[in-house]
Formats: structure tokens, C-alpha cells, sequence
């Protein structure tokens, strides 16, 4: 007997942190026409709405459970970057197909992950239609403690989380523009498939950062956004960054061999899901503390300076304040969705 979309929805996005009671702050779960929701006291809804097209965001190879957590973890690192914390989400999921056992494994990486983050799955839909997955992630926060892009202040340090450019690595191996090792390419593609949202990170950081954006664009990119916002400027320290935590073995490896390919990757990568994050300098060893706290590296790789009347938001230089030359070949522009 054929699967029909109420089916597939039972048999297997009925969600055990939907139910009355299991989840505090869900009042009432999927299967009604709406979800009912109602943060604690004091605190307000964080919502974000991400989609993955396949074509677009994703190889139409992919291990459909590694999709399902990519899915949800995408959005999950929006809220990271806001300081909030995971409450509910809902899929919007479009198939061309049912193909059961695919669905079985999408659906597992998708919980499991919800699961580790206490997100509720409360509703959504289901349809015939090119593979396209459209999540809405809430969470929760008090609202004085939002962690919002336009909050960096000039004499902000600038830091990052974690690696950076080992997805867009992985990109560019699979696309045969660059060879790796059998062990590095999957270390890579890990990160390109698996991403990790940095929730933890974002909960410690409230209070002691000022402004925050997750990197899915790329790191000049994601900052621009920031400084925009932020009606600010930055200097960037490149050495600095090169010699970081925020380098990884596969990028330290390829920048002695394509230093343009490296820094691009490091630069523009894209699809890292990191925080890139401003605090004072007077909350250094707090901010410090916050990654201990987390289990995430965290490297300084700037200041945040006051908007000048000309020249680059924001400007490369080395140790001395000077500017940095790139090498011929580094591609500095951000992922662009209609590019």
C-alpha cells in the first residue's frame, strides 16, 4: 500500500518533544493546525527560517541523514548566534518521491540532533516537488541579552569560533579542483555535512559579547553584515588569524602549497556555522572562559574600529597595523544565493 503524507508524517516526524508537557514552553505540538508556544517568563521568541535546495545547498548524493542534520543544525547556529536557546521548530518538506528507507535515515539525523538540543519538532508540511527542505527554528532569550548584529562597538575585539574553510575545502575536492587525501577529505566533508551549531557558545556568551553572527557566507562576508549594522569598521589581523586556533590542519597544510586557495577558503569559505562574535576588552578572560565553558576553541583576529570617511569596511593588515597583501588569485567574495 502506498505511503500517503499523513502516513509519512506519523510514522515518522511524530516527535516525542512535542507532546503536552514533555517540552517546557510547548504548550501544544504537530498534529493540530497550529503549534502553540509560550516562552518562560521574562523571555522572548528568537525565529529563524532557513532553506536547503538541493542543487543549491547540497549534492544530490548526500546521505540523507547527514541532510537532516545539516537541516536543523543550520538553523539551530542562527540561534546560537542570537544567544538563544533551542525551543521548537517546524519543516516545510518537499519530496519527489517517498522513498521510505531515505526518509527513515533523513528523519533520524534530523531528531537526533533535535533531541541534543531539546528543539521540539511541531509542525509543518509535506509535498510532491523537487527535494527541498524549509525549516523555522524559535528559541528563547531574555531580550536584553540578544546578542545583535548591530551591537559592535569601536575598541571590540573581533573573534571567531572553532575552524574555519575546511567545508568550502571540501567543496572545492569534491568539485576536482583540488585533490586531498582520503582522511582529509573526509575530515572536511564532515564539516561540510555535519556542522555543529555553536548553542552552547551563544548561551555563555550573553553578558559579555556585544554583537554576533554565525559564518554560512563566509568570514569577510558574514562580517560585513556585522559592520553594516553595526555602522562600524574593522581591522582584520591576517597573521594573526593565520597563526590561530581558526586554521586547521588541511588549511595550514594547503596554505604552504596554495596559499590563494587556502586564504580564499579561509576568507569566503562559507558553510563553516561558526560565531563570529565582538566583545570588549575588558571581558577577554570572560569571553575566554565562555569557550572553555562551550568546548570550542575561540581565536582574536581583530578590533572593531569607528566607520572612516573612505576606504574598505573592512581593511587586512598584519601585526603592525599595516596593510596586508594577499597573493594573486584569492577570491574574496561571499556565497551569493542567486549568484
Amino acid at each position: 500500500m502506498a505511503v500517503g503524507e499523513f502516513d509519512l508524517i506519523r510514522r515518522y516526524f511524530q516527535h516525542p518533544l512535542a507532546q503536552a508537557g514533555a517540552r517546557a514552553g510547548v504548550r501544544l505540538g504537530n498534529g493540530d493546525d497550529c503549534a502553540l508556544l509560550q516562552p518562560a517568563p521574562g523571555q522572548v521568541l528568537a525565529v529563524s527560517t532557513d532553506m536547503l535546495v538541493q542543487g543549491r545547498h547540497f549534492f544530490p548524493d548526500v546521505a540523507p541523514r547527514a541532510l537532516g542534520h545539516k537541516a536543523l543544525a543550520v538553523n539551530l547556529s542562527d540561534l546560537a548566534a542570537m544567544g538563544a536557546r533551542p525551543l521548537a521548530f517546524t519543516l516545510a518538506l518537499a519530496l519527489p518521491q517517498i522513498d521510505e528507507a531515505w526518509v527513515q535515515e533523513f528523519a533520524t539525523g534530523l531528531l537526533e540532533l533535535a533531541d541534543a538540543h531539546g528543539c521540539a519538532l511541531v509542525g509543518g508540511d509535506t509535498c510532491a516537488g523537487p527535494l527541498n527542505l524549509c525549516l523555522t527554528v524559535f528559541g528563547e532569550l531574555p531580550p536584553e541579552q540578544a546578542l545583535r548584529r548591530s551591537a559592535a562597538q569601536p575598541g571590540d575585539e573581533l573573534y571567531v569560533s572553532g575552524h574555519l574553510g575546511q567545508a568550502r575545502l571540501a567543496l572545492e575536492a569534491l568539485r576536482g579542483r583540488w585533490p586531498l587525501p582520503a582522511a582529509a577529505l573526509q575530515r572536511c566533508r564532515q564539516r561540510l555535512e555535519w556542522p555543529q551549531p555553536r548553542v552552547a557558545l551563544g548561551l555563555a556568551l550573553r553578558g559579555q559579547a556585544h554583537a554576533a553572527i554565525d559564518l554560512s557566507d563566509g568570514l569577510l562576508a558574514d562580517l560585513g553584515h556585522v559592520l553594516r549594522a553595526s555602522g562600524v569598521a574593522a581591522q582584520m589581523d591576517v597573521p594573526a588569524l593565520l597563526a590561530s586556533a581558526a586554521v586547521g590542519p588541511e588549511l595550514r597544510a594547503l596554505a604552504l602549497l596554495e596559499p590563494a586557495l587556502a586564504l580564499t577558503c579561509l576568507l569566503a569559505g562559507g558553510d563553516d556555522y561558526e560565531l563570529l562574535f565582538t566583545a570588549p576588552v575588558a571581558a577577554r578572560a570572560a569571553v575566554e572562559r565562555a569557550g572553555q565553558e562551550a568546548g570550542v576553541a575561540l581565536s582574536r583576529i581583530g578590533r572593531i574600529v569607528a566607520m572612516a570617511d573612505a576606504g574598505p569596511p573592512c581593511r587586512l593588515v598584519d601585526a603592525q597595523g599595516r596593510p596586508y597583501t594577499l597573493p594573486p588569485g584569492v577570491e574574496l567574495a561571499g556565497f551569493d544565493h542567486f549568484a
